[in-house]
């Protein structure tokens, strides 16, 4: 039994859409294929992979630096203890042979790329939902139910508050109760018009969340507060710099309703300094690690342990993503859910085509492995990979 190759390509999900900080004009992705000798069903497994939006293809990692340790490794030493699948914690350190602790930037993202594809196979060699695979190891009872929402509400060329109100309404007519939008790329002014627009649409039928990108320093951040504050919002994500714990504890004196950050948080120190040093609130807080861009799911089952620790529940991470791997994840280990796209970066975004939302939650197919296979425009481009 043995990783007989492993591919990579770049490809582009651009948009003419941006946040506060940035726009996806030229954003790529990357999309792996962890290629085996097992047979089943007649074919050889194949595990795919790809890395969450917001952080560019990491090709040039995957190709020069962790393909050749995988495929260097010796077979036997990446197998489990019964030597009938491969260990995705034994090929994880294959991948951080000669690594140096901390810098976790750019190669967390190639890193937890290569780790969705390996656990993939891992699932689809045991024939298996990755989700109730991981409910057996883990000794819980898988969940099929998951909660998600609505990720949207980007700043485009042209677009009104008209438009941002049908947008929203959109997600509600396919099945969400909770959505969220941009805010701090325009005054506070006009984002606080675009948001009571947004109220306004939604009504009693559905929650706002709001997400700043990391853009605010202490001052815009506490107004800010003081603005949202007046709402009944799900949320306030990631107000400042990601690493700025202090700033995130502070917000806690003017902000008494729920906040979220932790989506570039790539490890499970960075996941720790947080829950020592941000403020954040275990009875009302969301925090959102993303295994595709944090070294995959091998180190997020560490940063799981970290929130064990310090008294938090899984139930508060709804991790960023919209990826069907973090769903995976939520129903076999107990997450509070996940983000989702249901417009934007196609075909990586989004559920297998028989999965519909409703009343904000979607069921987990019965599907080997992650359930790419039943999404058919992205299994395409996988399988064309692969081939």
């Amino acid at each position: 039994m043995r990783i007989v190759d492993v591919r990579e390509i770049t490809q582009p999900i651009a948009s003419p859409i941006r946040n506060a900080y940035i726009d996806f004009s030229k954003m790529t992705t990357s999309l792996v294929a962890v290629v085996t000798d097992v047979v089943r069903d007649g074919r050889p497994v194949v595990g795919y992979g790809f890395n969450s939006n917001g952080r560019y293809g990491q090709g040039g990692l995957i190709r020069e630096r962790f393909r050749g340790r995988i495929l260097d490794a010796v077979p036997e030493t990446l197998l489990d203890a019964n030597r009938d699948n491969f260990d995705p914690a034994k090929v994880w350190a294959a991948m951080m042979v000669n690594e140096k602790p901390g810098g976790h930037g750019e190669r967390s993202v190639a890193v937890g790329t290569l780790d969705m594809a390996v656990w993939d196979a891992v699932a689809k060699i045991e024939q298996k939902p990755l989700f109730r695979l991981l409910a057996e190891r883990h000794n819980r009872q898988a969940d099929p139910r998951v909660f998600v929402y609505a990720a949207g509400g980007y700043y485009y060329p042209g677009k009104d508050n008209g438009a941002l109100r049908a947008e929203m309404r959109s997600y509600l007519d396919r099945g969400y109760n909770v959505v969220k939008m941009k805010i701090g790329g325009a005054s506070l002014a006009e984002d606080q018009a675009r948001i009571e627009a947004v109220l306004t649409e939604l009504g009693s039928d559905a929650q706002l969340a709001v997400d700043a990108n990391g853009r605010f320093n202490l001052e815009t951040a506490i107004a800010y507060s003081k603005m949202l504050r007046e709402y009944p919002l799900f949320w306030y994500e990631e107000v400042g710099d990601p690493l700025d714990f202090a700033l995130q504890a502070a917000l806690s004196e003017f902000y008494p309703g729920p906040m979220a950050t932790g989506e570039n948080l790539f490890s499970h120190q960075d996941a720790r300094n947080l829950l020592r040093y941000g403020g954040m609130r275990p009875d009302r807080d969301y925090l959102q690690f993303d295994c595709a861009l944090s070294y995959g799911l091998v180190e997020y089952l560490r940063t799981l342990q970290v929130l064990e620790q310090f008294g938090w529940s899984p139930s508060r991470c709804i991790p960023h993503g919209g990826h069907q791997m973090s769903l995976n994840i939520a129903a076999g280990l107990g997450l509070g859910g996940n983000e989702s796209y249901p417009d934007l970066f196609q075909p990586y975004g989004g559920f297998p085509d028989s999965v519909r939302v409703e009343n904000g939650h979607v069921v987990m197919p019965e599907l080997p492995g992650i359930g790419f296979e039943g999404k058919s425009d992205l299994i395409a481009v996988m399988r064309a990979l692969a081939s």
